[in-house]
């Protein structure tokens, strides 16, 4: 992608947030999860809500209605976590992000897809790759290595390594 406007038909992966639609191309999704109450880290950020055991691994949970300003999400039978991979000085961060329901993998074409809007120097837009569109309903297509800050980001792995589990050497050997 370039500019926020796709060159060839791609994949993403559909969630809700209220009552928006928005996307993430499909390569940045690891896997959809069931919601599981994640452990709260003391002292993290309003937005990430806590660490989940995923196979053995510490993965931060960010609840992505807190991150643009809107209430928490709700727990429901149809709440996700979507499990993505985001990159922070060129170390690769696993995390999961809360969604109020995951909808859907469609493909859209270059034509279905423009660019962020610009809104003005006010409302934070640079997360926004572009805008799909698919039948009468818009999709706001997510660039998820500009959702957080680097500080953001750092605080959430400084997070999951202090839950980490240490490394027996002996075992290693």
């Amino acid at each position: 992608m370039s500019q926020g406007i796709i060159t060839q038909p791609t994949k993403f992966v559909t969630f809700k947030l209220e009552e928006e639609v928005f996307a993430l191309e499909i390569d940045q999704v690891r896997e959809v999860l069931d919601y599981t109450p994640p452990t709260r880290v003391p002292g993290s950020p309003e937005f990430m809500v806590g660490v989940i055991n995923l196979r053995g691994s510490v993965v931060p949970v960010v609840d992505l209605r807190k991150k643009f300003g809107r209430p928490e999400t709700p727990k429901t039978v149809d709440t996700r976590i979507v499990i993505v991979e985001v990159t922070v000085d060129q170390e690769a961060t696993i995390l999961g992000a809360l969604a109020d329901s995951v909808k859907e993998v469609i493909e859209l074409e270059p034509d279905q897809v423009g660019p962020a809007p610009r809104i003005g120097m006010r409302l934070r837009t640079d997360f926004i790759k572009g805008m799909g569109r698919k039948e009468d309903h818009f999709i706001i297509i997510l660039d998820i290595e500009k959702v957080f800050s680097v500080e953001e980001l750092t605080i959430v792995q400084e997070a999951e390594a202090i839950l980490r589990p240490p490394v027996n050497e002996s075992a290693v050997r």
